[in-house]
């Protein structure tokens, strides 16, 4: 049946276009806030839709069946008939876990700008929510022109949240430097759409041919050559956003100026990362397969990199910024390897991003909210007046540098192995980049919440709030669960994971159409 002939939804499995509902209920929901007057209940509001989302996120979880490799719960209605665009949403193994992770990172920000954000409290959140549900969009968005859209709208509440609601003196700047990188990486992932749209192979030349559904262009290899453009075009695009070495420079300008509960979904999501798991990889094969050592290379190089500079950083904002730098840049390498074990390393660390790096990033915002500060020279002896913070950011640190028995450890140890069949050599490099993230992190710890206390601001400091507690107290038992219980997490990804690398493994047919 011709795809625009097909139910306006057509839903499998469970008959409701749950997908959709992920997508707009945030965007509707913050158009409700519209209608809120009081800012309490503007409040309310807005944590009684992200929890909804969270619930609807792990309903659509419990639908997946993990033993299916291929798209479920996919939905399609005609958008754009002269494009040939759909809208076309569907979820597998390797992308079902990111939309109840955006879900619960997005209610723990609602909590954790629950007193801090005092101005303008209903755009914040109408801002945030919004925000969500177009990040869920890029997770499940399986047309190419939909990806795009959902992709670049991500662009217009981050700018209005640095600019309006930075905590730095230069939030401004920040924006527009976030903003102009964004569209900077923007232009070659729209060339390379283009180029993959209107590739001749299996259609026909020309706009009556425009293909930009994400299954049929996986079942339509492109001509050898081509695949090299688009391949360092999609490559390119999404390590702006990552952001992996040399792109880096907005993420820590960000971080530091910027509201803190938006640093936690920028690390903790990393969309850049899951763009080149399934689209830079997927369409371009050969290609990637010839640039293998370019993006260990690079991965590798800003895993170290990453390390080294955060070894030197006096901000606690700013560490965690250049460590999101060097874990980012595993992962990449990881991906690179095409193999079960680092496709699930990858995606399994992506997910760790949202519960160790967002929940770090959540507890150094209350502290910021107390003190005013987090540089090295306001704090020291943190661990006396404040002990439950203290514990957490432990815990949450140690699963950042992969301590065995936290979540980091699994996906760690996954990609390091991953690298082992390309060469050993690689995989010493991978080791030593986790030796210097265990030293830049207990370095800074000591300095930070060790010791005596030497001011009177720390002294005088309250512990975390019981609903600051439930935060971060849910982040750390995420933390452990992973780590103790990593099955379920492979579970989900590992016959996705498979039939991704089964296809770049596969020999290409030929393509000269």
């Amino acid at each position: 049946m011709p795809p625009d002939l097909k139910p306006l939804f057509a839903a499998d499995s469970i008959g409701f276009p749950i997908l959709s509902v992920l997508i707009g209920l945030p965007l509707a929901w913050a158009l409700l806030l519209a209608f809120v007057r009081d800012p309490r209940a503007v409040r309310i509001a807005a944590l009684a839709g992200a929890g909804l989302e969270l619930l609807l996120s792990l309903a659509m979880l419990a639908a997946l069946r993990p033993e299916v490799p291929g798209m479920q719960l996919v939905e399609r209605a005609a958008w754009i008939p002269s494009l040939n665009a759909h809208y076309l949403v569907g979820i597998d193994g390797i992308a079902a876990l990111f939309p109840p992770l955006t879900a619960l990172l997005f209610c723990g920000v609602i909590l954790a700008s629950w007193t801090s954000v005092q101005a303008m409290p209903r755009l914040y959140f109408a801002l945030l929510l919004a925000l969500e549900g177009v990040t869920v969009g890029v997770f499940c968005a399986l047309d190419l022109v939909l990806f795009f859209l959902f992709w670049e709208l991500t662009l217009i509440p981050v700018y209005f949240l640095i600019s309006l609601w930075g905590i730095g003196p230069e939030r401004r700047f920040a924006a527009v430097k976030y903003t102009l990188f964004m569209l900077g990486g923007g232009i070659p992932l729209l060339f390379a759409i283009l180029l993959l749209g209107l590739s001749p192979a299996g259609g026909e030349p020309g706009l009556g041919g425009l293909v930009f559904d994400y299954p049929a262009l996986l079942e339509r290899p492109l001509p050898t050559a081509l695949q090299t453009v688009v391949f360092l075009l999609l490559f390119v695009g999404f390590a702006v956003k990552a952001p992996l070495f040399p792109f880096h420079s907005w993420l820590p300008t960000v971080l530091r100026e910027g509201p803190t509960g938006l640093s936690a979904v920028l690390v903790g999501l990393k969309l850049g990362a899951f763009g080149i798991l399934r689209f830079a990889v997927p369409l371009a094969p050969t290609a990637a397969r010839e640039y293998v050592g370019l993006m260990v290379g690079l991965g590798l190089f800003g895993l170290l990199y990453g390390a080294l500079v955060a070894l030197r950083q006096s901000n606690l904002r700013s560490m965690l910024a250049f460590s999101s730098i060097s874990h980012v840049g595993l992962v990449v390498a990881g991906i690179a390897a095409l193999n079960v074990q680092g496709v699930q390393g990858a995606v399994f660390q992506l997910v760790n991003f949202g519960v160790v790096a967002g929940g770090l990033l959540l507890l150094t915002g209350f502290l910021h909210h107390r003190l005013g500060s987090t540089d090295l020279a306001s704090l020291g002896g943190l661990s006396q007046p404040m002990p439950y913070l203290s514990g957490l950011f432990l815990l949450l640190g140690m699963a950042s540098i992969g301590l065995p028995g936290t979540n980091g450890f699994v996906a760690e140890l996954l990609m390091i192995l991953s690298l082992m069949p390309i060469s050993p050599v690689l995989a010493a490099v991978a080791t030593l980049g986790a030796i210097l993230g265990a030293a830049y992190f207990l370095r800074f710890y000591q300095r930070a919440f060790l010791g005596p206390v030497t001011r009177a601001s720390v002294a005088t400091l309250s512990d975390l709030r019981p609903r600051e507690l439930v935060i971060a107290g849910a982040m750390g038992l995420l933390v452990l669960a992973g780590g103790l219980f990593p099955n379920w997490v492979q579970g989900v990804t590992e016959r996705a994971a498979g039939a991704w690398v089964g296809r770049m493994t596969q020999e290409q047919p030929p393509s000269h159409h």
